[in-house]
């Protein structure tokens, strides 16, 4: 299966000049999501993972996904005053402004050995906040995973030291 089948590219979105990667034919179908999956959980060749980390917003769609099939926890990593306990944040920049995530200082225990889960890797702004997070709270990262990868943005770049896998790259 051809995976870059069910990407809709949408011009000029969610600004001018931006090439949005647009997810939802590969949601619509079901035997797109599960090669899909499948292709990720692959990439672990199987590692243990404790918890996985989804990136809001299209990282929660395979982000539970994962945690389920690897029977891990799941961690969602939010916008600000998203999450009702108390927060760490980090800020980071992106290919279209800045931003802020935050996780619930209670998420990750030391040790843990974390999957993170985002729908893109672009400038590696979101990754590497999201991985601020997780080190701040002592877990391992064991893989970054990524539906796609838009190689011409250099986001490899902020993440030298970190396994990074992309079912698709651009």
């Amino acid at each position: 299966m051809n995976l870059q089948d069910y990407i809709r590219d949408i011009q000029d979105f969610p600004k001018p000049g931006i090439g949005f990667k647009d997810i939802t034919p590969l949601l619509i179908s079901p035997e797109a999501t599960t090669f899909c999956l499948e292709t990720l959980v692959n990439s672990l060749k199987n590692q243990k993972i404790d918890k996985v980390i989804g990136v809001e917003s299209r990282g929660f769609f395979f982000g539970i996904l994962l945690a389920q099939k690897l029977n891990a926890g799941f961690i969602p990593v939010r916008k600000p005053k998203k999450l009702p306990f108390t927060t760490i944040s980090a800020s980071y920049e992106l290919e279209y402004g800045t931003d802020t995530l935050e996780m619930h200082v209670d998420a990750i225990q030391p040790g843990d050995k974390i999957l993170i889960h985002d729908d893109v890797l672009a400038t590696g702004g979101t990754a590497k906040a999201v991985c601020e997070l997780v080190e701040q709270l002592g877990g391992e990262i064991v893989q970054m995973n990524f539906l796609m990868e838009l190689s011409f943005l250099n986001g490899r770049e902020k993440l030298r030291d970190k396994e990074i896998f992309a079912a698709l790259t651009y």
